[in-house]
């Protein structure tokens, strides 16, 4: 056989080739197209979010085995990640039912996850839908971080911050206070704020003082960031003393109630429709008493509702 043959015999049929191609071609067309008929009739739901596969925190530790410290991190971005989307659902039967087992699971794993303590009890005891509204889970998981770091004295203080601020437990708070401030390392200002508790509970300005020292020596950002929305609340709440006080002056005058900002900015009685801190304009409400709130969509919504009170004199 002679090279040339050889070498004809070697070269591949070009209309095979074309063959081989289109066949290809819809194979993978056919491919394609079984895909999408699959997805279309077995279509796959995305996992609850609330599963919780774990829910014993021994358990958890036996199986993280020397990765407890990575689970725990897993954990506590799960339960960031649930909060997250409890908070931002229109959902109306939406529920924050997984955050404490998460939070628990996390701490279980690395009972010195300090993060998780602290954004956690203010995860839980914000009142719905902001929060959980669960002020007593926040108080165990403050309690659990404590009791393992004794001389973490912010979980401490943190558990008085929930007892003042959403339980109004006067009582309980300055106990917190005081037990906080007797930790060494803890600031000056919480043994002060104890007495200032127990005599003052309550009060705007004395709750103005304990938000403005947390301010200022919170190492955290977050921290600081809810110290100053706390504070920006209770400046809401003075200007609406404020112009519901203006409101009572324009009904004495005219014997109705105004019908919008504009008919008080008429009657002199303010300069410019009044926005709250965080830019939102306040509401007129004749069903509110003293007929101004806070819109629903304000920043600052809802306002803490032991503070709120009838027209008068705003507080000094």
């Amino acid at each position: 056989m002679s090279a040339e043959v050889v070498r004809l015999a070697g070269r591949p049929d070009r209309r095979q080739i074309v063959v081989n191609l289109v066949v290809s071609a819809l194979l993978v067309a056919a491919a394609l197209g079984l895909q999408v008929v699959r997805e279309a009739r077995f279509r796959l739901e995305s996992p609850d979010a609330t599963v919780m596969y774990l829910r014993s925190g021994e358990a958890a530790n036996r199986l993280a085995l020397s990765f407890r410290a990575v689970a725990a991190d897993l954990y506590w971005i799960r339960a960031i990640q649930h909060y997250g989307r409890t908070k931002t659902s229109t959902d109306p039967a939406r529920q924050y039912s997984a955050l404490y087992p998460l939070l628990d699971l996390a701490t279980s794993l690395d009972p010195r996850l300090t993060i998780a303590y602290r954004f956690g009890a203010m995860f839980l005891a914000e009142p719905f839908p902001a929060g959980a509204g669960r002020v007593d889970l926040a108080i165990a998981l403050l309690k659990k971080g404590l009791a393992a770091e004794p001389a973490r004295w912010q979980y401490a203080q943190d558990a008085g911050f929930v007892y003042y601020w959403w339980l109004q437990d006067y009582h309980q708070a300055s106990q917190w206070f005081e037990r906080a401030g007797s930790i060494a390392g803890a600031p000056w200002w919480l043994k002060a704020m104890a007495a200032t508790t127990l005599a003052q509970g309550g009060d705007r300005q004395s709750s103005r003082v304990m938000w403005r020292q947390l301010y200022e020596t919170a190492d955290d950002q977050w921290v600081k960031s809810n110290s100053r929305l706390k504070l920006a609340q209770l400046d809401a709440l003075d200007e609406i003393d404020r112009l519901a006080a203006q409101v009572a002056r324009y009904q004495q005058a005219t014997g109705r109630f105004p019908s919008d900002w504009d008919a008080l900015r008429a009657a002199r009685l303010i300069d410019a429709v009044p926005d709250d801190p965080s830019g939102t304009p306040y509401v007129l409400d004749p069903s509110q008493p003293g007929g101004v709130r806070i819109a629903v969509s304000s920043k600052l919504h809802p306002l803490p509702p032991q503070f709120l009170r009838k027209a008068g004199p705003p507080s000094k």
